[in-house]
């Protein structure tokens, strides 16, 4: 396994992406295409950029990519991608929902690779998880079109049917996917949710959310750090 992740790893070096984690995404565009050409795309948790680099040029001159992650990102949209606007910015801040309302009104794509940083308890760390895929998941509620799509990153735990479940109640078609780049015993997987339907009256309001980031130990992976899946 760990020359899996080695030649990933190794790959993404390559091909001049900040981290591995950009195989993964681009497996399930493969598999389902539910980026295009055009899309407007928010990437929450974005850091270092793999995920928004490749959003960008999937979404072309035509697309628009705003990256949000607490950790500082820079760097630029390869010459046929998307422009590509990073946030330094706390999810769970109210104020975010504005922020990114600068660059476009609602999004057609809402992409999160977001992970709690790991203490070794599997029933702690998956219910950090949760948190965060259930913000992302809100924030989704409010910021895509009808139609639009979603995928996060979750860990596996005894809630994982019941966030799927939430995701079923949202969208049309929903996945659940182990990319080929991650460790086959990593508890990770991938949710896709593919035709949300806007629901003419919200839920409970984003706003009321009060958990941050660093609460949740939100990290982001980099192509210097040990690779993880």
């Amino acid at each position: 396994m760990r020359k899996v992740r080695d030649y990933y790893f190794k790959k993404a070096k390559k091909e001049k992406y900040p981290a591995r984690s950009i195989y993964k995404l681009e497996e399930v565009q493969q598999k389902y295409h539910f980026l295009h050409p055009g899309d407007s795309i928010l990437d929450l948790g974005c850091h270092p950029g793999s995920w928004s680099l490749y959003a960008s040029e999937v979404a072309g001159k035509k697309g628009i990519v705003v990256g949000v992650d607490l950790q500082e990102t820079t760097g630029s949209a390869r010459p046929e991608g998307a422009e590509i606007y990073w946030l330094c910015q706390d999810i769970m801040a109210p104020e975010l929902i504005t922020s990114v309302r600068k660059f476009r009104p609602a999004f057609k794509v809402l992409i999160s690779d977001l992970a709690p940083k790991t203490t070794g308890n599997r029933w702690a760390d998956h219910q950090q998880s949760l948190q965060l895929v259930r913000r992302t998941l809100a924030l989704a509620e409010i910021l895509l079109y009808d139609h639009g799509q979603y995928i996060c990153k979750i860990f596996q735990g005894e809630d994982f049917p019941e966030f799927v479940q939430e995701v079923k109640d949202r969208f049309e078609t929903v996945k659940v996917i182990k990319p080929k780049s991650s460790r086959t015993e990593s508890r990770e997987v991938f949710v896709l949710g593919m035709g949300y339907r806007k629901p003419k009256v919200m839920s409970k309001p984003v706003e009321q959310m009060q958990l941050s980031n660093s609460d949740a130990g939100m990290v982001s992976e980099s192509i210097e750090e040990k690779p993880k899946s």
